[in-house]
C-alpha cells in the first residue's frame, strides 16, 4: 500500500502544473526507498523531465511495495484543483491500484475531500540518465530567468545563450527585431537566491526553442533558484530542487540545420 501525506497540497500541484503542458501520460514510480519518481518524454522527444519527490517532502510516508501509478496529468490537475493549497494532502494507492485516491483535510475547517482517479497502463521507456561533467553551470534567480525566457519569446521562436567566464547572455533575433540580456555573476550576501553564479570549464554556445523554456519556467513556483548545465552540442540540464528532491528538465539544443 502507498499512502503519502503532504503538509501542504501546494506543493503536489505546483509539481503537477510545471508539468503537465509538456507530458500528458506518465508513470508515477513509488517505492519506500526512492520516494516518487517520474521520467517522460514530451511527443517531440525533445524535452525529457525527471521527477524525484523524496520521502523528506512528505510529512508521512510509506509504501510497502514498489508500484507503478500511470496518471493522466491533466484530470490529476482537475482533481487537485479541488482542494486549497494549505490543506493536508494524502494519495492512497493499495498493493494492485486501479485507483488512486486523493484526500484533502483543511486545516482550519471540519472538512474531508475525498477523490478517486482512475489509473492508466501507459508503455514508457525508462533512460539511464548518467551524471556527466558539464562544460558549465550557471545557478540564477529562477523568476529572473522566467522573465527573460518569456519577453524573449515576444521576439524570436529560438534563444541562444551564450556563456563565458564573465557573463551568460541571453540573444535573440526574430522578424519585428533582436534584442539581448547579459548578466554578470555576483553574490548577494543578504540575499543569497538573488545571487547569480557561473561554473566554467569552458565557454558555451547554444540554441534553445523559445516554446520549450516556456513550458520549463512553469516550474518557477517550485524554488527560488534554478541551475542550468549546459554542454556543447548536448542536452542542456534545467533543475529545480523541492524541500527533498528535484525537478529536471532535459532540453535539446537546436543546430544550424534547424529552422
Amino acid at each position: 500500500m502507498l499512502e503519502g501525506k503532504f503538509e501542504e497540497a501546494s506543493l503536489l500541484k505546483k509539481v503537477i502544473e510545471s508539468i503537465k503542458d509538456s507530458v500528458k501520460l506518465c508513470n508515477f514510480n513509488c517505492s519506500q526507498s526512492k520516494g516518487i519518481t517520474v521520467q517522460a518524454i514530451d511527443d517531440s522527444r525533445v524535452l525529457l523531465i525527471a521527477l524525484k519527490i523524496d520521502s523528506g517532502s512528505f510529512q508521512e510516508f510509506r509504501c510497502d511495495r514498489d508500484l507503478v501509478l500511470g496518471l493522466d496529468l491533466e484530470s490529476l490537475s482537475k482533481i487537485l484543483k479541488q482542494g486549497n493549497n494549505e490543506d493536508y494532502l494524502t494519495i492512497i494507492a493499495e498493493d494492485s491500484p486501479d485507483s488512486l485516491l486523493v484526500v484533502f483535510e483543511d486545516k482550519k475547517k471540519d472538512r474531508i475531500s475525498e477523490f478517486s482517479l482512475k489509473l492508466m497502463d501507459i508503455d514508457s521507456d525508462v533512460l539511464t540518465i548518467d551524471d556527466m561533467e558539464h562544460d558549465c553551470s550557471i545557478t540564477m534567480p529562477a523568476y529572473e530567468f522566467a522573465k527573460i525566457a518569456r519577453d524573449m519569446k515576444t521576439l524570436s521562436e529560438s534563444l541562444q545563450i551564450i556563456i563565458t567566464k564573465d557573463s551568460v547572455k541571453f540573444n535573440a533575433e526574430g522578424q519585428i527585431g533582436s534584442g539581448s540580456i547579459i548578466l554578470k555573476p555576483h553574490t548577494d550576501m543578504e540575499k543569497p537566491d538573488e545571487s547569480i553564479k557561473i561554473e566554467l570549464n569552458q565557454p558555451v554556445v547554444l540554441t534553445f526553442g523559445a516554446k520549450y523554456l516556456n513550458d520549463i519556467v512553469k516550474a518557477t513556483a517550485l524554488s527560488s533558484t534554478v541551475t542550468i548545465k549546459l554542454t556543447d552540442k548536448a542536452p542542456a540540464l534545467f533543475e529545480y530542487r523541492l524541500p527533498s528532491g528535484y525537478l529536471r528538465y532535459y532540453l535539446a539544443p537546436k543546430f544550424d540545420d534547424e529552422d
